[in-house]
């Protein structure tokens, strides 16, 4: 039995239509944002709020003279998180897209499963550069430590 019969000709349409519709824009990476779950939505605001977080303790931090109280471990934590929270997201947005491909009747094309990819792959990136934010505002501060009790 081929696969156009069990499906029939109107459910074959609809099984590869629909998806390729939705795919046939170009895909960016506002339409990777704006297309992702709710969870992955907010594990992406959390992580850009988490990098400008860091930045801005950090400019607090060196701004703030010889006082050098709060934040670095917010830093320290940041560091290891970022890259976890990514991955969580990734690895959420992963078992969603590989339950949603076991439960349809036809494999569908790589271009119908490439937003997913796209998708954990961008969770993957903004943990790391959420991470890689985190180790170098973490170093300016601690450097900045480092000179305050050197010095006194």
């Amino acid at each position: 039995m081929t696969v156009s019969r069990s499906l029939g000709p109107v459910g074959l349409l609809l099984a590869f239509a629909l998806p390729a519709a939705a795919a046939a824009e170009p895909l960016t990476p506002a339409a990777i944002i704006q297309n992702a779950a709710p969870l992955v939505k907010l594990d992406m605001l959390g992580l850009a709020l988490a990098a400008a977080a860091a930045v801005a303790i950090c400019a607090i931090k060196l701004a703030s003279g010889p006082r050098l109280t709060g934040g670095s471990a917010f830093l320290s934590g940041l560091r290891l998180g970022g890259p976890l929270a990514g991955l969580l997201g990734a690895a959420y947005g992963g078992v969603n897209m590989a339950l949603g491909v076991a439960n349809l009747p036809v494999t569908p094309p790589m271009r119908v499963l490439a937003p997913g990819f796209a998708e954990a792959m961008t969770m993957i990136l903004l943990g790391l550069i959420v991470g890689f934010i985190a180790v170098m505002t973490n170093w300016a501060v601690e450097a900045r430590i480092d000179r305050a009790v050197l010095t006194t």
